[in-house]
């Protein structure tokens, strides 16, 4: 990696507040090359420039990483891995399940964890609605859902008792949280800086309220 790209890794990693050794940060420029060529043929992401990739996929993806557990997590709707196996290179002491519908995304996750050599993830194709996994998760985070009324109607059942839901959005919802389903509370928001990139981004955690789990 030349040196300028160095030092801008090293300035968007401090302002995210977050530490990656020099293999994870290989692991991340790999994963990139390896989404731009799949994006050539199957469309996996809207963003085609190289240049728009970082920011708006690896910098937006880091930048929750600060305030998740270090507990299993579900990645519902991961798409092309963002944020689960973005996270997943950045904690591989962490296990990620990325979860997604659609075919394509999932033979490029599956192609992504062999080609990185990823022990700590698992890809799986299914609607969660439908999905039966063995065990539940302690943190489930999306950025695909458009409502978080959704969000949380097909998520809850694959909750912990005392994990949370973590719903990346832009603006802040204040119009769907006010449509949340009953018996459920914002625990923290958090307004997200996401390096080279000016739109407001913030991460929610939804949590079930506790008389509801006594």
């Amino acid at each position: 990696m030349p040196d300028s790209d160095l030092r801008h890794w090293d300035r968007a990693l401090i302002q995210l507040g977050v530490n990656l050794e020099p293999a994870r940060r290989v692991q991340l420029a790999q994963y990139l090359l390896l989404l731009q060529r799949w994006n050539r043929v199957y469309n996996l992401t809207a963003v085609r420039q190289p240049a728009g990739m970082l920011p708006l996929h690896v910098w937006d993806s880091l930048s929750v990483e600060p305030f998740l557990p270090l507990k299993p997590c579900l990645d519902v709707g991961s798409g092309a891995g963002l944020p689960g196996l973005v996270l997943a290179i950045a904690r591989p002491q962490q296990s990620f399940t990325l979860l997604d519908t659609n075919g394509k995304k999932t033979r490029f996750l599956q192609q992504a964890v062999l080609e990185l050599g990823l022990s700590n993830v698992t890809v799986v194709q299914a609607r969660v609605e439908q999905w039966q996994p063995l065990h539940k998760y302690a943190s489930i985070i999306s950025r695909a859902f458009a409502a978080l009324n959704d969000f949380v109607t097909v998520c809850a059942a694959h909750l912990e008792p005392d994990g949370s839901l973590y719903a990346m959005k832009g603006r802040y919802p204040a119009d769907e949280l006010a449509l949340l389903p009953p018996g459920w509370t914002v625990r923290k928001t958090h307004r997200l800086q996401v390096p080279d990139l000016e739109a407001e981004r913030h991460l929610l955690e939804l949590c079930p309220l506790q008389e509801q789990l006594a």
